[in-house]
């Protein structure tokens, strides 16, 4: 009997060890950084057009051509009758900390933010978040391959 009460006591010892090495913490796991971000990963530069909604209009036709050395050249026409609104801009752009998101410098009260897609661009509202709802796919600009 006193082998087996012996032995029934070990099996409980090995039974608590066991439970507690399972309590101890374990150090978070650390991943690197994702490196995949539009600016490394995509051929961004390029021209880049499409047809924005417009409140008072049909629509704009914008081309925006994105440079490797950070300059842009964005050209937008006004679209419907009689319209004869066309405008050019050049300047610099600048990728946000995240490198998916670019702004377009030098534009001032109107959207100047694009997020960086494969083959494609797509404008942000003012404050720089994803235009949702029934007009969102009407905000990309679809990169003009050569």
């Amino acid at each position: 009997m006193k082998i087996k009460s012996g032995y029934i006591i070990g099996l409980f010892l090995l039974f608590l060890v066991g439970c507690n090495s399972s309590k101890k913490e374990s150090a978070p796991t650390v991943y690197p950084p994702d490196m995949h971000t539009s600016e490394i990963s995509l051929d961004w530069d390029g021209t880049y057009k499409g047809v924005l909604p417009c409140a008072d209009c049909p629509g704009i036709e914008t081309e925006i051509t994105l440079y490797k050395d950070k300059r842009y050249a964005k050209k937008t026409k006004y679209l419907g009758e009689g319209s004869r609104r066309f405008f050019e801009q050049t300047g610099t752009f600048v990728w946000d900390s995240t490198g998916s998101v670019i702004q377009l410098n030098s534009i001032k009260n109107a959207a100047s933010k694009y997020k960086v897609g494969e083959n494609y661009l797509q404008q942000l509202d003012l404050e720089g978040n994803e235009i949702n709802g029934d007009l969102k796919e009407h905000y990309i600009l679809e990169k003009m391959l050569e």
